[in-house]
């Protein structure tokens, strides 16, 4: 049921692809909580989704827009703004690739050229998103940003590959942005660490049913799903949570804080 919590906010969503995306389940969260906003994805990605099909739903435009181009950022920034009549509230960051994770590449024979191609797409971009926005002044004060990361940013996890850096370097970037966005314009800026997921690109690790099953073993609360975590984005984009920036915030069912758990030890003891 809806609060109306971001009533007469206007936003960004990146990265929403197919029904399974979490930016999906972002936007029609948002759309029931009263925002309007514009949607966006790398133009092969819309042409490989349905992102149209959310835009009906949600009375959005669809703006396309590489997020590795400050060309096309401010493109994109500018014409939500006309589209919205007005400066953005709030920008999701729901976007991550590795052509090495894709291609099955070993992490002791990585191709650095796609080694970075999965740092500018998953991390750098982010970066560029935040600081076009500062350059076209596009952001209202007490506006909030998210992006979406995940804890092997901070641990192992085999078959993550290069994206644990990327997820890393995704994280100082919003520390960084978020002590200077806070301080020029009182911009919030914070990552959220979700549970293995299962969307599209999750689903391209090699062994991600494992992950998934393990997290949810670990977890007292269980996996925290896609629909969950759209609730979680849209209360920190709301003035409830004004006061928060800079934070990684684990939204993963208690699994960071776990050494073990009884299934676990039921499981290695059979």
């Amino acid at each position: 049921m809806s609060n109306n919590l971001l009533q007469g906010k206007k936003g960004i969503i990146f990265g929403a692809l197919d029904e399974n995306s979490i930016a999906w389940k972002v936007a029609l969260e948002a759309h029931a909580h009263g925002a309007t906003f514009t949607l966006t994805n790398a133009p092969i990605a819309l042409r490989m989704g349905a992102i149209n099909q959310l835009a009906e739903k949600c009375n959005a435009s669809v703006i396309p827009a590489d997020a590795t181009s400050t060309d096309e950022l401010e493109q994109l920034f500018t014409q939500s703004m006309e589209v919205l009549d007005g400066k953005i509230d709030f920008v999701l960051h729901s976007i991550g690739m590795s052509p090495n994770v894709r291609k099955k590449k070993e992490y002791g024979d990585l191709n650095y050229d796609w080694f970075l191609k999965t740092l500018d797409i998953s991390a750098i971009s982010f970066h560029k998103v935040m600081q076009t926005a500062e350059k076209l002044d596009a952001m209202n004060e007490w506006g909030s940003i998210l992006a979406l990361t995940y804890i092997a940013a901070q641990r192992n996890f085999p078959d993550y590959s290069d994206m644990a850096q990327a997820k890393a370097a995704l994280e100082s970037i919003a520390r960084s942005y978020g002590y200077r966005y806070g301080k020029l314009k009182k911009v919030r800026v914070n990552t959220i660490s979700q549970s293995p997921t299962m969307t599209t690109a999750g689903a391209g690790i090699t062994g991600f049913d494992v992950f998934f099953d393990y997290a949810n073993k670990m977890s007292p609360l269980g996996n925290a799903s896609a629909e969950d975590c759209a609730n979680y984005c849209v209360m920190m984009f709301s003035d409830l949570t004004k006061m928060v920036t800079m934070q990684n915030l684990m939204h993963d069912g208690g699994f960071s804080n776990s050494g073990i758990t009884e299934e676990i030890i039921e499981q290695m003891n059979k």
